[in-house]
């Protein structure tokens, strides 16, 4: 697995993707993608996850605390914060988004002063809870976000070096 930077020529792919029933009912909603990938600010990365040189996925990664819309609130620093999905459903239960995560995952805590990741899937998502609790994510409890009931779990770096 190889994660890379998303282009403006991924757009029509991740539009695609954007109309995935599977992606849809993960609470993934229509991003504009021309102004993400025109915008590219430190505190984001918009990664596509390649399987054996083909697209699988896509990623972001987000410094939660430098955030511009301030969607996870007053969090402070050393956290990041991920959106994961799986592209089409026909990859989805081969262990891509396992690959994807854990990728992800390192990738934030190479930055000594990350200590936490955050994520936040639908409370309706039983399925992705039990996928976080696999890796290591522990529950922080319910939160809303906007007009989406989610439950937000966070992965220690003591917790994600314990299962390593």
């Amino acid at each position: 697995m190889r994660l890379r930077d998303a282009t403006p020529a991924d757009i029509p792919m991740l539009r695609h993707w954007d109309e995935q029933p599977h992606v849809m009912a993960s609470g993934i909603e229509d991003w504009d993608w021309e102004e993400m990938l025109g915008n590219n600010p430190d505190w984001r990365d918009l990664l596509i996850a390649e399987v054996k040189g083909r697209p699988g996925g896509f990623l972001q990664i987000i410094d939660p605390d430098r955030e511009d819309t301030h969607y996870w609130g007053d969090c402070g620093p050393g956290l990041r914060a991920i959106d994961i999905w799986i592209g089409e459903v026909t990859d989805t239960g081969r262990g891509i988004g396992t690959q994807m995560m854990r990728s992800a995952l390192s990738r934030c805590f190479s930055n000594p002063d990350v200590s936490a990741v955050l994520i936040d899937p639908l409370m309706t998502n039983t399925a992705a809870h039990r996928f976080y609790r696999r890796l290591g994510f522990k529950s922080l409890g319910e939160r809303r976000f906007g007009d989406d009931d989610c439950l937000v779990f966070e992965l220690t770096r003591a917790d994600w070096r314990k299962g390593d």
